[in-house]
């Protein structure tokens, strides 16, 4: 697989909540994964940190994942146990009272990809197929779009766009999306953080990466005009292929 992660603080936020990287595993499979922090002071930084952190020693641990089924039971239970460890955290202080953060988390392998998410931080799937988005926002605007409330075009303006119904740490137990797809040598996956994809509409994101430029020069590329769209939130993506190429981590 080939993969590169990218993050940057944006335009106005003084920092960075934002957390996330490529990982690989003894068995030469690969883990993608971002997390989107919040909270009081800076407490977000430290919910998305421990996830990222948790995370990547379970992958770093874990055994060959051959199956859909049991990756999707493997994830599961580590995002549970990350939940409880980051809720657990943020019981200690007044600081950290409340503190959550999004996820969203890809297992790679030669032959599938199994996702996993809570929140509002995406991922998306470029394939023979065309572009799509893998998961589903667990938020308030998606929930008035599905129910048919509101339209996607109003939703994008909507004043209370940011709200999540779900978060990782935020309780004791949490529930998670997790869908399992084939994917073939020239597939590519965006996993992002709702700073970018705020930014860019499925139209726009689709024309960066099928611009034949390298995954870095895009995910550069689509940092600097996020931040020119006025960078109001942390911005963070991973642009992963499946090719025999080793991945890459960005600022």
């Amino acid at each position: 697989m080939r993969g590169f992660f990218i993050t940057d603080r944006g335009q106005i936020r003084s920092h960075n909540e934002d957390a996330g990287g490529v990982f690989s595993n003894a068995h030469a499979q690969y883990l993608a994964v971002i997390a989107d922090g919040m909270g009081g002071h800076k407490a977000g930084d430290v919910a998305s940190q421990l996830a990222i952190s948790h995370l990547r020693n379970w992958w770093e641990t874990a055994a060959s994942f051959d199956s859909p089924q049991k990756t999707e039971e493997a994830i599961k239970q580590a995002i549970k146990d990350v939940n409880l460890s980051v809720f657990e955290e943020s019981r200690q202080s007044e600081e950290l009272a409340g503190m959550g953060t999004t996820i969203v988390a890809a297992v790679c392998t030669d032959d599938f990809v199994t996702i996993a998410h809570i929140g509002d931080s995406r991922c998306y799937l470029l394939n023979e197929e065309g572009f799509k988005q893998v998961t589903q926002d667990h938020s308030l605007v998606n929930e008035l779009v599905r129910s048919g409330e509101i339209t996607e075009q109003d939703a994008e303006h909507h004043p209370r766009k940011n709200v999540l119904l779900r978060a990782l740490g935020t309780d004791k137990d949490v529930e998670m999306d997790l869908v399992s797809i084939t994917w073939e040598a020239g597939d590519r996956l965006l996993l992002c953080s709702d700073g970018l994809s705020n930014k860019f509409d499925k139209q726009e994101l689709l024309q960066y990466l099928t611009s034949g430029e390298e995954i870095e020069h895009i995910a550069s590329q689509l940092v600097t005009v996020a931040n020119e769209r006025g960078g109001e939130d942390n911005i963070s993506l991973i642009i992963a292929d499946l090719a025999d190429i080793p991945v890459r981590e960005g600022a």
